[in-house]
């Protein structure tokens, strides 16, 4: 299986996976650039995209060593509702930086946002949650 097999699969929660992917690429980069203009967002982007980071890729817990707790705690959100939940809250926080002033910050927020959305609607679907091979998980082989 690969890459062109993993966009043509229609399964909403490996298209949030990759969202997520980019939101914490998007978070810690836009984190970094708006540090002077919102220092608390900028802070709360780069705790979030380090939970987004275990979440998001399964190799990251086989690799850092983590405690049982923190374990179940991850192994609580492969569930796309969970999921679509969760990148729902994390994006209208990062919405409510820009009432104070507008900056880099949305577009974090409107990743996170479509996020929840792929997972919401694959969850809306029935669809079962897969995660990308790429990044350490089962792929769509294992999905019926």
């Amino acid at each position: 299986m690969g890459a062109c097999d993993e966009v043509t699969s229609r399964n909403f929660s490996l298209y949030g996976q990759w969202l997520g992917i980019i939101s914490i690429i998007l978070l810690i980069a836009l984190g970094i650039v708006g540090f002077l203009e919102h220092v608390v967002f900028s802070i709360v982007g780069w705790v979030i995209a380090l939970i987004l980071l275990f979440v998001e890729i399964p190799l990251c817990l086989k690799c850092c060593p983590t405690s049982p707790k923190f374990d179940g705690f991850i192994t609580y959100f492969e569930n796309c509702w969970f999921r679509a939940t969760m990148y729902l809250v994390f994006s209208v926080v990062m919405f409510l930086s820009n009432l104070m002033h507008t900056g880099p910050l949305i577009a974090a927020a409107v990743c996170l946002l479509l996020a929840a959305i792929c997972y919401g609607a694959g969850a809306a679907t029935g669809q079962s949650f897969a995660s990308s091979k790429y990044l350490g998980g089962t792929g769509v082989d294992n999905v019926v």
